[in-house]
């Protein structure tokens, strides 16, 4: 019985990871194979032939990639350490609250997720506009956060449940004021589900497409240079653009695997 269990275990995992792994397989063949093969013929050939590396020098080559990568890296950074500085606070807050008051809090705060972006980002357009923040970093990340701040709150709620409130009240009875509590106890304790909740924040932000267009046009992000050449430009660079694209997140989610198990990501409130 446990060894079909098994075998059934790695038949979907299997399963599961052709899934998920195919469509990126396609993108290489359209990266790197000749459009003879592919994206020309009525059923392309899945063995990768022909080789070659001009779609992605030309890729390379292209300045709006290189700067697109940049501000795409930088607005999502912000956008992870904005998140972890407001959710810290905010989640522990909540965490000392009656369950019931900080579910309450929690449902208020997915407000935002449920409205339709757009219906979001034009006012705050109007007012960024006003206020110098539009088509900057900082406008960018800060909208970003009606959506990532709510989520990742909630992520390190569950984290700050999960610590024995017998913790902070011994070093509350030791001498340690309130942020020396926070940050040097319950922190330190919570840190797997901190570096997570960032990851998960700096993927949100990589790809967000709605507010990156309407808050930054002039300079954008690179979710928008690839939508431009795929819709106006060349499909084959595209696909290079995309590969590039999935390359910082594949190289961070390797760098912090470790942290990424299901309890660090399982949030939710005990009541």
């Amino acid at each position: 019985m446990k060894r079909r269990a098994r075998l059934l275990f790695y038949l979907v995992t299997a399963v599961l990871g052709v899934y998920f792994l195919y469509p990126i397989y396609v993108l290489f063949l359209v990266a790197f194979v000749p459009t003879h093969f592919t994206i020309l013929e009525l059923y392309p050939d899945q063995v990768p032939r022909g080789l070659t590396l001009a779609y992605l020098s030309s890729a390379l080559a292209n300045p709006l990639l290189i700067d697109a990568l940049e501000r795409s890296l930088e607005v999502a950074t912000l956008v992870g350490v904005l998140a972890i500085g407001i959710g810290i606070p905010t989640a522990w807050g909540l965490s000392r609250l009656r369950p019931a008051l900080a579910y309450a809090l929690t449902t208020i705060l997915f407000v935002v997720n449920m409205t339709p972006g757009l219906v979001i980002a034009i006012p705050i357009s109007v007012t960024f506009i006003q206020l110098g923040l539009f088509d900057s970093v900082i406008g960018l990340a800060l909208v970003q956060e009606l959506v990532v701040l709510p989520i990742v709150t909630f992520l390190l709620l569950g984290a700050f449940l999960a610590i024995p409130p017998e913790l902070e009240y011994q070093a509350r009875l030791d001498g340690a004021g309130l942020l020396t509590t926070i940050y040097g106890v319950l922190v330190p304790l919570a840190f797997p589900a901190i570096i997570a909740s960032f990851l998960l924040a700096w993927m949100l932000s990589w790809d967000e497409f709605t507010f990156a267009v309407i808050l930054s046009p002039i300079h954008p992000t690179l979710p928008l240079i690839i939508y431009n050449y795929i819709t106006r430009g060349d499909l084959r660079v595209a696909a290079a653009f995309s590969l590039v694209a999935s390359l910082p997140v594949i190289g961070l989610t390797i760098l912090l695997q470790r942290y990424l198990k299901g309890e660090y990501l399982a949030g939710g409130i005990k009541g």
